[in-house]
């Protein structure tokens, strides 16, 4: 064993006071400190962080739980109030050839002595009422736009009427009747519309469609 040895011993302590060979911990910076510091400080500012980020997560979720259920209420009432749309466009064109057979009917027919043709007529006619009263209690509307300016949304030109005392662009004459469920269109009624009249006001919006 040497001098040297002998007089630090085994364990030679460096000047901070830590044997020779151990690791020293690095030190924090001042930054590091003071928030450790704070943190032990006020851990309640801490825990109303907490609070506040918990408290708008929930109020998050609640919206898009009420928007969620919103929605599928309306797809819902849309898929009842829609559900039938195609077979009453279907039904609708059997009402037609009903209402087509009906006014085939000469006026001198109509008013002969024949019992049982008069019959007849009265029953096609109560089968039209009773199948457009059916549609109609499933929301099915029919819409009647005579003396209405054209809509395209509800109506389809079909030809045009000179007529000098009619304001341009009314409906003046209806070919095929036109047919709306809820608020939908189910069939545009396709209609004569009038032109050489005076024109409509600037900005006129075009009326609802009236129910015949």
């Amino acid at each position: 064993m040497t001098d040297e040895t002998k007089k630090h011993g085994p364990d030679e302590v460096t000047e901070n006071g830590a044997a020779a060979g151990t690791p020293v911990p690095e030190e924090a910076t001042p930054e590091e400190q003071a928030a450790g510091q704070e943190a032990e400080a006020d851990p309640v500012e801490a825990l109303r962080a907490e609070n506040a980020e918990l408290r708008d997560k929930y109020l998050r979720l609640a919206a898009e739980m009420d928007n969620l259920r919103r929605r599928t209420e309306r797809d819902v009432k849309d898929a009842k109030s829609y559900s039938v749309a195609a077979f009453a466009r279907d039904m609708l064109a059997v009402s037609d050839n009903l209402r087509r057979a009906l006014d085939a009917i000469p006026a001198e027919a109509r008013d002969g002595d024949d019992a049982g043709f008069k019959a007849l007529v009265e029953g096609v006619e109560m089968t039209e009422r009773s199948m457009l009263s059916a549609l109609e209690r499933h929301g099915v509307r029919r819409i009647d736009p005579v003396g209405e300016k054209f809509d395209p949304h509800f109506h389809q030109a079909m030809f045009e009427v000179p007529n000098p005392d009619v304001v341009s662009g009314t409906v003046v004459q209806v070919v095929q009747a036109g047919y709306v469920i809820g608020e939908r269109v189910l069939r545009p009624a396709m209609v004569g519309v009038s032109k050489g009249g005076p024109k409509a006001p600037a900005g006129g919006e075009a009326s609802a469609p009236a129910q015949a």
